[in-house]
């Protein structure tokens, strides 16, 4: 009779300790399925929703070899704010019709939220016309594909 016993002891702790940590590794690998799985790359492309990518949007005017930026910033749904970037002093003397004419296509822009319907005077008509064609071009920038 040569049987070759062998008498293992467990401790009740260690066995504990062996079954909550497996517990906790499924637990981690169920949550990093969830948050990195093949569903998640799809849920986050589809959620922007809207008529814009929010940001801000720039497109340049020039004139009489001075340039400067229209700038156009946009949330998803609405348009924000629109400025004049980059216009110089001198810019400003050549053209002093430039910053009331944006001032007042931006208030009819903003309530409106539409280029559609503006209306300018007859005096700024073609500062008007520079000025909605640079908005125009940087809300073709920040639409949503």
């Amino acid at each position: 009779m040569s049987s070759k016993t062998k008498i293992i002891v467990l401790h009740m702790k260690e066995v504990v300790y062996t079954i909550i940590f497996l517990i906790l590794a499924i637990l981690l690998g169920v949550l990093i399925f969830f948050m990195f799985g093949p569903g998640k790359s799809m849920a986050t492309s589809g959620s922007v929703s809207g008529k814009y990518m929010p940001g801000i949007y720039r497109s340049s005017i020039t004139l009489n070899s001075n340039t400067f930026d229209v700038e156009v910033a946009v949330e998803a749904d609405r348009i924000k704010s629109i400025d004049l970037v980059n216009l110089s002093e001198s810019t400003q003397a050549m053209f002093p019709l430039m910053e009331p004419a944006l001032e007042s296509l931006a208030s009819q822009i903003y309530t409106s939220q539409s280029l559609e319907n503006i209306e300018y005077s007859s005096d700024r008509k073609y500062t008007s016309m520079v000025l909605l064609s640079a908005i125009e071009d940087a809300l073709k920038k920040a639409e949503n594909p």
